[in-house]
């Protein structure tokens, strides 16, 4: 008799079935959390929430991880993505990137970076003491999605920086598309001698699918990081890095990945990694990427006739964008998605990002035909109408990097002062300021505060966004250098 899915996925995923026996053998834990699985005595609900939580240490494995359980997990992930060392974040990304940098970088040292890194790469400097290089990210005309960085242009920076010690990408974006020529990118930094460190948290579905783009360690990446959790069936928090140790030194990524871990690791965080890894491994995954393309094809294809503008793997070179990721952009200028956007969330449909411009619904592995499907049939329903002025093409990019006066460290640890935002300009910022989604951030500490910069985080306020991280959000007073 052929075995059912779960039970291969309890065969191959030793964090998942240790998680499995534990629930199973029931008893009274003696180690935290506090609530020792019994929350449900108190109130039902509780229990509900409660139930799944089991620790690490004295839960998946012994107090002293006897038996080794999280080192074979991690193994096996190394083994599926062709790394030689692999940790486990129950910190998101954002704990694995600043991982990267604490165990890749020195103070003092300079690294190239995306501009559309994550706000978590950015106060990976502050921890590490690293300068950034900026590395432009370029536009594609037609959609205004970012197309990331070009040869010429890193050529430009290693060549500016030839004692660099590190090169970040991002890739794929937050909207789906894949740096192109990435391997070419790779490879100019090692003949450099410059490893590269690829953020890859949206696509840890990636190269694994013929239909899909590689992986970024399949590009000859030496660092990868990315969330299990944003493209497979996993928990919140659960993210992955990834390393091939020719140009990086694992005893450094250990001591950098232990300075961010907690020392009280949720399980059930681990054990979904685990879970979501051994899924990829099996030919259901296979599947399941096969069936997400077709639902996201599917659904481009009704919303452009509805009159919506939906960029696609069509509208870019073979292999650098996603097919299971949907951006729906307006085609109309007076056609308002933020709105659209939050009807859709009183309707039960939040959506990852929702502003003027566009909307991105993050699109699940796991059976998205039915949720799309709901999906599509309102957006068609609220589809613009008439002969209104065509609407441009919403942009990603990050406006001119402003003037660097100080390091992210030392503008970080400086001594502040919050002032009124026109006062704030031609100071030294100390606070990252970014619309989220998707988090890449505008100002950084270090960088005057430039008009420029203040008219696209100004914009991108009008058009519904969040404006995160800043101490005052409405933008009406800005932390500066003293």
């Amino acid at each position: 008799m052929t075995a059912s899915l779960e039970e291969r996925l309890l065969a191959d995923a030793p964090l998942l079935r240790a998680w499995a026996d534990f629930v199973a053998r029931g008893g009274v834990p003696f180690t935290i959390p506090g609530h020792q699985r019994r929350a449900g005595t108190l109130a039902p609900l509780l229990g509900r929430l409660l139930d799944a939580d089991v620790p690490l240490f004295g839960g998946l494995d012994g107090v002293n991880l006897d038996h080794g359980r999280l080192a074979d997990a991690q193994a096996r992930a190394a083994a599926l993505w062709g790394a030689d060392w692999c940790r486990f974040s129950v910190g998101g990304s954002t704990h694995a990137n600043q991982s990267v940098l604490l165990g890749a970088t020195r103070p003092g040292d300079t690294v190239l970076v995306a501009r559309n890194a994550h706000r978590s790469t950015l106060l990976g400097l502050v921890l590490s003491g690293a300068r950034p290089h900026w590395l432009p990210v370029a536009v594609d005309a037609a959609t205004g999605l970012p197309g990331g960085v070009t040869e010429s242009d890193l050529a430009t920076a290693l060549d500016a920086e030839p004692g660099a010690a590190l090169v970040v990408l991002v890739s794929p974006s937050y909207a789906g598309t894949v740096t192109p020529g990435l391997g070419a990118l790779v490879e100019l930094a090692h003949h450099r001698g410059v490893p590269v460190a690829v953020d890859q948290a949206w696509g840890a579905h990636l190269g694994f699918h013929p239909d899909y783009p590689g992986h970024a360690l399949r590009a000859g990446a030496d660092l990868m990081v990315t969330s299990a959790h944003k493209g497979l069936p996993a928990f919140s928090q659960a993210a992955l890095v990834l390393a091939r140790t020719g140009r990086v030194a694992p005893e450094r990524l250990d001591r950098g990945f232990e300075a961010g871990d907690t020392t009280s690791p949720a399980g059930a965080v681990l054990a979904s990694t685990d879970a979501a890894r051994a899924l990829l491994a099996q030919p259901e995954g296979r599947e399941l990427l096969d069936r997400a393309a077709a639902v996201v094809a599917d659904a481009r294809v009704r919303l452009r006739a509805a009159g919506y503008a939906v960029p696609g793997p069509g509208d870019f070179p073979p292999g650098t964008f996603d097919p299971a990721k949907l951006v729906v952009q307006r085609s109309r200028a007076d056609h308002d998605l933020a709105a659209l956007g939050a009807r859709l969330a009183a309707d039960g449909m939040p959506l990852e990002m929702a502003d003027s411009d566009t909307l991105i619904p993050v699109v699940g592995l796991v059976d998205p035909g039915p949720a799309v499907e709901r999906l599509v049939s309102a957006l068609v329903a609220d589809a613009p109408t008439g002969d209104g002025a065509p609407a441009a093409p919403a942009t990603f990019a990050a406006p001119p990097v402003p003037p660097q006066a100080l390091t992210p460290r030392d503008a970080f640890f400086g001594v502040h002062e919050t002032v009124p935002t026109p006062d704030a300009v031609g100071r030294v910022c100390a606070e990252v300021i970014a619309p989220y989604p998707p988090g890449v951030p505008v100002l950084v500490p270090g960088e005057l505060v430039t008009e420029e910069a203040l008219d696209v985080l100004r914009r991108a306020a009008s058009r519904g966004t969040r404006i995160a991280y800043a101490a005052d959000p409405s933008l009406g007073r800005v932390t500066v250098v003293a």
